[in-house]
């Protein structure tokens, strides 16, 4: 099955150049890492240069393109040559592992360091995301270009940028060489070197679009994966296995011909990059050493020429996979610099301002909104809850009582309208500020793997107040009911509830999950579907303790399982985007309309008449 959701981001021009300027608060370790690299590979290209001097110094003519100077200073001595040519051997090949050493340990740890950065800031605009993002896209390609992508630009930096500037290096220092001592030879021995960068450039350009391809199609696997995990209990339980089998077959399939198109490719650049290095090689020597037969030139500058050459031209068939490194790093920074570059369609005003005080004072003035599909959620709904009432929201499933909590939250914005507490419009407020002030029960409860006592006191622990006591701690779990069974668990509190809470039922997480809101303190607690996943005597506990549960703040109750409002203050019935009726249980059962009828089929009186309305 395709995955239909949206594309992950949008593209980015030129994201090599977006890393490079990524690197600038690193660019003193960075031009220290160049710098040794550079040192690095001038002094690896010495060793032509002493093989040489020591053929001219066998042949009895040492030293013949040197300053007279230096001559005089060895004097005609072979030996001493030799002595002067075995030193100056090992002190090149000691400066060359130096700095190998140091561009290597450089490199790497920048490499390791841009890694880290780049992970905390993805991850951070990743936070900043409004929900939407989240609904839209699967999990699964997210992680895919927090870790994969982001490990990828790690390799680059490792190895990748220092084999870029060794190899301009080369280049320019060894072609600079040879144009020097036989600009005839030279242009023999470097003619394959414009069709050897030309091909490269052509090959990198054909990669480009398949690498692209790989990254796709290895966040669409690695979100197959993620989701069958995840879902592994329905799975076993309808018997899926093969049909799962074969999905993640499928979804393995496309990244496995991805990689395959662009390994068939960059496979090909070597043996034709051989190829024309070949000649170019072959060329020099034959030329070369007939020039050495005419006396045109010594036997040394012919070696000099032989291994110089294949100095520059064999690492160029590794131009190959430098281009693929590169390619591959440019697609993935592609994809994280778009995160990093993509504002949040949610996001604080200019002017935002903190709430203050709060009362606990909500009102929703005349909001409208829907997600995008054309069709509204809400319609001019009118909406007001008192500092400290308890009120209860029902209706049919669709009708917007989950959507309400959702723009509380600012989780979205309106379409039109304001929602606003103690008369401040939330989207002037601090979205960190708006939500210290709420305290959410949801539904779907998700657990942090970790203790009982971590997760209740989570709010406290991720947040800038003072931190809950193992007093608090239990005060909450015994107003939630939660309690009591902790004390059955071997380690109490200290009870590790595993991967989103695995290891307790639904109704112990959603008890904990009233608990944490609980201890948060804040003056307004949502409850949405809080009791839906309890048993029916821990639901009759917490509807009895509503009032205790609730107290001092001002509460939000959505339920489809009307008798946990029953008690409440006030309860609105939400029907087609606005509020349809209003009032306590007994008054809305008694006027026989919408609620009446959620009522009945509740609890048990179907065939109950409904009066006109």
């Amino acid at each position: 099955m395709p995955d239909a959701s949206p594309p992950l981001l949008d593209p980015v021009s030129r994201p090599m150049r977006r890393l490079l300027r990524y690197l600038r608060p690193q660019r003193g370790r960075l031009v220290y890492a160049i710098a040794s690299s550079v040192a690095n590979k001038v002094f690896d290209l010495m060793p032509p240069f002493l093989v040489a001097w020591f053929i001219d110094i066998a042949a009895g003519d040492p030293l013949p393109a040197l300053p007279a100077a230096f001559a005089d200073a060895f004097g005609t001595d072979t030996t001493r040559h030799f002595l002067a040519v075995g030193v100056l051997a090992v002190l090149i090949f000691g400066g060359e592992s130096m700095f190998q050493w140091m561009y290597d340990l450089a490199f790497k740890t920048l490499a390791q360091d841009v890694q880290h950065r780049l992970r905390i800031d993805a991850y951070s605009r990743l936070q900043e995301r409004e929900l939407r993002f989240f609904e839209e896209h699967r999990l699964g390609r997210t992680l895919s270009m927090l870790n994969d992508d982001v490990n990828q630009l790690e390799r680059f930096l490792n190895t990748g940028l220092s084999s870029i500037v060794q190899l301009v290096v080369l280049v320019l220092f060894a072609g600079t060489t040879l144009l020097v001592a036989s600009w005839e030879l030279a242009l023999i021995g470097l003619a394959p070197v414009p069709l050897i960068i030309f091909g490269s450039l052509l090959f990198s350009r054909l990669l480009e679009p398949r690498y692209a391809r790989m990254r796709a199609t290895v966040g669409d696997l690695v979100a197959r994966l993620e989701n069958n995990i995840a879902g592994m209990l329905v799975i076993k339980s309808f018997t899926a296995e093969s049909a799962e089998r074969a999905r993640v077959e499928e979804a393995s399939d496309a990244y496995r011909l991805a990689n395959y198109r662009a390994i068939s490719l960059s496979a090909a650049f070597i043996p034709i990059i051989r190829m024309a290095i070949s000649i170019g090689f072959a060329g020099s020597l034959v030329v070369g050493g007939m020039w050495v037969v005419d006396g045109r030139i010594h036997a040394s500058l012919l070696v000099l020429f032989g291994m110089m050459i294949q100095r520059i031209l064999w690492p160029m068939t590794r131009l190959g996979t430098t281009f693929d490194d590169y390619q591959r790093a440019s697609a993935s920074a592609a994809r994280i610099f778009s995160l990093l570059d993509t504002p949040p369609r949610v996001r604080d005003a200019a002017d935002a301002d903190d709430l203050g005080a709060v009362q606990g004072e909500v009102r929703f003035d005349a909001v409208s909104f829907d997600y995008g599909q054309g069709e509204r959620v809400l319609d001019g709904l009118e909406l007001t809850v008192a500092p400290g009432e308890t009120v209860g929201i029902a209706g049919p499933t669709g009708a917007g009582k989950s959507t309400l909590i959702k723009l509380l939250l600012r989780l979205y914005d309106v379409s039109s309208g304001a929602v606003r507490i103690d008369g401040k419009d939330v989207r002037r407020v601090r979205q960190r500020d708006l939500r210290r002030h709420i305290a959410v029960v949801t539904q779907d409860v998700y657990l942090f793997h970790g203790t009982i006592r971590d997760n209740i006191a989570y709010g406290q622990r991720a947040g800038d107040g003072p931190q809950a006591t193992p007093a608090d701690v239990e005060h909450a779990a015994r107003v939630a009911h939660l309690h009591d069974f902790v004390l059955t668990l071997p380690r109490g509190y200290d009870t590790i509830v595993g991967e989103r809470g695995i290891k307790l039922s639904g109704g112990q997480r959603q008890r904990l999950s009233i608990a944490r809101a609980i201890l948060k303190r804040a003056p307004i607690l949502v409850l949405d579907e809080a009791t839906s996943s309890v048993d029916t005597e821990t639901e009759r506990e917490i509807q009895e303790n509503l009032a205790r549960i609730t107290e001092g703040c001002t509460a939000i109750v959505v339920a489809h399982r009307l008798s946990t409002i029953r008690n409440a203050d006030r309860i609105l019935v939400l029907a087609r985007g606005h509020v349809v009726e209003e009032g306590r249980h007994d008054n809305l059962v008694a006027a026989g309309g919408l609620y009446a009828d959620l009522w009945n089929v509740q609890s048990g009186r179907v065939g109950a008449a409904r009066k006109p309305t």
